[in-house]
């Protein structure tokens, strides 16, 4: 549906359709209801762990990084160790391996090409088991590592807590979907939003504590890291929704006696491909000398763990080439060329200029590659920016919430509010066919 800037919905119209209207109170309603609950469970604890020891350990914990980004994804689950502590982590994990696998094994990438919904609804079944799978395995991990600090540390304490932490996950699995169908938004994505908001308050408080302390340098980092998250976001919502438009011009067709003239029309890329998951990628990959330094003592890997230490040239290098990397390698996995080049021609379009066929393929692989290079420098500017920042003001008070979690909260932010709109337009609409 296209709707002129002049008919799009306006602040006043959306917060009055939210209220009047029953079809999109009663998502809204589901939504908040939904994400309410997930939140109640990650607040309950699971029984049986000294909570001041375990808090001790993870602060002292080589991972601190990790471990923070990861807490902040489970809104503080990790850290209190919640029956929702894994929240909607093993799904994202779970998605992301069956992302890969379709581009890797034929018959995956047959069931998502070629057989429609049904292939789509197997695909979703396969992920939810994988999700499954990968669920025990970080709910006994975790088990494992917070037995230590249990009151009664044996094997049924491991089993009992494994157990509770992967059915809370499966529970948020399903509370995720029946948002996406049911709700408003993404189910997943809007998990982990309220999961990263909910950690703001704290980093806020804390940020105003340290404002009061009287330092005027302290201050003036404050206003400048302030100053350039604001500056990052309004980056980030240009990045995102930044596309190059190539132009198409579909061939005149002769339907009996009717003869239907060329029309033009443009195909979009958007210039990040990828989204997120180029720095996830890279972020998880950075983290592997540590954690196998944690369970594998050797010398090599601790000088590897020392030079990849946050802060050093040789860390920020790595990972702007790993994010370029895996922006490359995510937008080879959404886009194929040959693909798009295919449909055009079967549906009689092409590009002005551009022969069909090869020709077309290889002009989208070009214009694609350049949109790439430019969403990874971005994505790297977005990565390096916020801590550079940090570590000169001092100011660590939103340590973790760092170029992910502004991607995550702007990315899914637009994408909610514009599924609202679409609801909005299609009850004016409704109304207009009424009257």
């Amino acid at each position: 549906m296209v709707v002129s800037k002049d008919k799009a919905p306006t602040a006043q119209e959306t917060f009055m359709q939210m209220a009047q209207a029953a079809g999109l109170r009663g998502r809204l309603l589901v939504t908040v209801g939904m994400l309410l609950l997930v939140r109640l469970g990650i607040v309950i604890p699971v029984p049986g762990i000294d909570r001041g020891a375990l808090q001790a350990a993870l602060s002292d914990s080589g991972l601190g990084g990790l471990l923070s980004f990861l807490d902040i994804l489970a809104g503080g689950g990790i850290s209190a160790v919640g029956i929702f502590a894994l929240g909607i982590l093993p799904y994202i994990n779970a998605s992301i391996i069956l992302q890969l696998l379709t581009a890797a094994i034929p018959a995956l990438e047959d069931l998502q090409k070629n057989e429609g919904e049904a292939g789509r609804r197997k695909i979703s079944q396969i992920t939810r088991y994988v999700a499954l799978g990968w669920a025990l395995i970080q709910s006994a991990g975790i088990a494992l590592f917070v037995r230590q600090f249990a009151e009664n540390p044996s094997i049924l304490f491991v089993v009992e807590t494994a157990l509770a932490l992967t059915a809370g996950s499966m529970f948020v699995m399903w509370v995720g979907e029946l948002i996406t169908e049911r709700g408003i938004g993404n189910g997943a994505s809007l998990l982990i939003f309220v999961s990263i908001v909910s950690t703001l308050p704290r980093s806020l408080g804390n940020t105003i504590e340290l404002a009061q302390s009287g330092d005027r340098s302290l201050v003036g980092g404050i206003i400048i890291l302030m100053l350039v998250f604001l500056v990052m976001i309004v980056g980030i919502v240009f990045v995102q929704e930044g596309t190059r438009r190539i132009p198409i011009i579909s061939a005149r067709r002769q339907v009996g006696r009717r003869l239907y003239l060329e029309r033009s029309s443009y195909l979009p890329l958007r210039l990040n491909q990828g989204g997120v998951m180029p720095i996830i990628f890279a972020s998880a990959v950075m983290v592997v000398p540590a954690s196998l330094s944690q369970f594998i003592p050797n010398q090599f890997l601790g000088q590897v763990v020392s030079y990849l230490s946050p802060g050093t040239w040789v860390y920020v290098v790595v990972y702007l080439v790993l994010i370029l990397f895996f922006s490359y390698f995510y937008a080879s996995l959404i886009v194929n060329p040959v693909d798009m080049s295919q449909n055009l021609k079967k549906m009689g379009a092409s590009i002005p200029g551009i022969r069909p066929g090869k020709a077309t393929s290889e002009y989208i692989e070009r214009v694609l590659n350049r949109l790439t290079f430019l969403g990874a420098v971005f994505l790297g500017l977005v990565a390096i920016i916020p801590t550079a920042v940090e570590g000169a003001t001092q100011v660590r008070t939103f340590q973790g919430l760092g170029a992910t979690s502004l991607l995550i909260l702007v990315g899914v932010a637009i994408d909610t509010a514009k599924q609202i709109q679409t609801y909005v337009i299609s009850q004016r609409y409704e109304g207009m066919v009424k009257q």
